[in-house]
């Protein structure tokens, strides 16, 4: 995953980052790098501290993308934060870089996830790295079927997405869905 991470920050920093007057050309890559590593750990950490439904809150809509979103607000001020203390931006410079990034990268993102015909990220690899591959996925796990139906996982129209949702869509057979639904119930 965070090679697919790293390509977005790349596509999305050139006019945040290297189009920056404010940041110095031998800063860009680090900064790019600092972007991708604050991103996947504030995922990490807000899953961990308990945020699982503000993680998946991301999957709904365009959640990802609307700045107004208390994750990516959260992830926006957390790369700010690590851009003024290791390079010596100024808030209005790092907030500006961060503001313009976070949104974008995670919109991309989530989109990549939810995508079916997108085979290049799935919802599972997203999962794993964010949990570390721990008990946490269950937990993850029940915060997205709360959101599953609204990027089409609900397989069956119950409400909700559970194993009754992948065993459905893996007997389908219904091409890139039932292979993302069986990665994500790790059949």
């Amino acid at each position: 995953m965070f090679k697919q991470l790293t390509q977005l920050v790349q596509q999305y920093g050139n006019d945040a980052v290297v189009k920056n007057n404010a940041i110095p050309n031998e800063q860009n890559e680090a900064v790019m790098n600092e972007a991708s590593s604050s991103i996947l750990s504030g995922l990490q950490k807000m899953v961990s501290e308990g945020g699982t439904e503000q993680f998946a809150s991301l999957f709904s809509g365009n959640n990802a993308q609307d700045s107004s979103n208390p994750a990516v607000q959260k992830l926006t001020e957390q790369l700010t934060g690590n851009l003024g203390n290791k390079f010596g931006l100024s808030n209005e410079v790092a907030s500006g870089v961060a503001g313009s990034m976070i949104p974008k990268i995670l919109g991309s993102l989530i989109g990549k996830a939810k995508n079916p015909n997108d085979s290049s990220f799935e919802i599972s690899d997203l999962i794993t790295a964010i949990s570390g591959g721990s008990g946490q996925n269950s937990g993850i796990m029940e915060a997205i079927s709360k959101y599953g139906g609204q990027f089409g996982l609900d397989q069956n129209a119950d409400g909700k997405v559970d194993m009754s949702d992948a065993i459905e869509a893996v007997t389908k057979k219904s091409g890139s869905m039932g292979s993302i639904l069986g990665k994500l119930f790790g059949k």
